[in-house]
This record gives structure tokens, sequence and C-alpha cells, in this order.
């Protein structure tokens, strides 16, 4: 099943939404959100800095993984970015194709 490294910022509606109802209940609306379109929650992490929550999750597809992104974003409460992740044997396995590639400007 393909992870995603989900990393979010909530808008000021959602920190207060996040300060009346705690972390916990938090990941729990979020593993609810997933498991309604195939999805689990493998971890999560609030943070301070440039993000407020750094998330992996596993997806069916991306088709599942834009849904929820979309209806996250929707709501104006949170901004999010979903970066797909690869496993070590994913990249063995990419290393290994052959790729017909020529840089800009290379001669033919």
């Amino acid at each position: 099943m393909p992870k995603y490294l989900v990393t979010a910022s909530y808008s000021i509606d959602g920190t207060k939404g996040l300060l009346a109802d705690g972390g916990t209940e938090r990941r729990e609306a979020i593993k609810r959100e997933l498991q309604s379109c195939g999805g689990t929650l493998e971890w999560m992490y609030f943070a301070f800095g440039e993000h407020d929550l750094y998330v992996v999750v596993d997806m069916p597809d991306n088709v599942s993984m834009a849904a929820t992104s979309i209806a996250a974003r929707a709501s104006g409460a949170v901004h999010s970015k979903a970066v797909p992740l690869l496993s070590p044997e994913d990249l063995d396995a990419a290393t290994k194709m052959q790729v017909d590639y020529r840089p800009p400007g290379a001669s033919t």
C-alpha cells in the first residue's frame, strides 16, 4: 500500500479547534478520515516550526489520498501537502529500470 508523508499547518480556526479538542481527539479524527477511504495512520507527531503536524499514512492509491487531502483543505482549518514515499526496495527497482533520457542541450 502506498505511503505518504503529510505535513500540515493549521489556520487560526484550526488552531482554535485544536485548543478546544486536544491532540488525541485530532489523532482519532484523522484515523477516522483515513479509514473512510481505506487508509491507516502509521504515525503522527505535532511540532512547532514551519509545520504544525507531521503524519505518515498508508492509502490504497493516489485517488484516496487526494480525496482525504481535498476534504481536509476544503474545511479551511488546515493547509497540507502529501509527499509519496518510496521504500528502499522501491528505489532498488527504480535504479534497475532502463530509462531513455537526454538532458536539455545534450546532442542526440
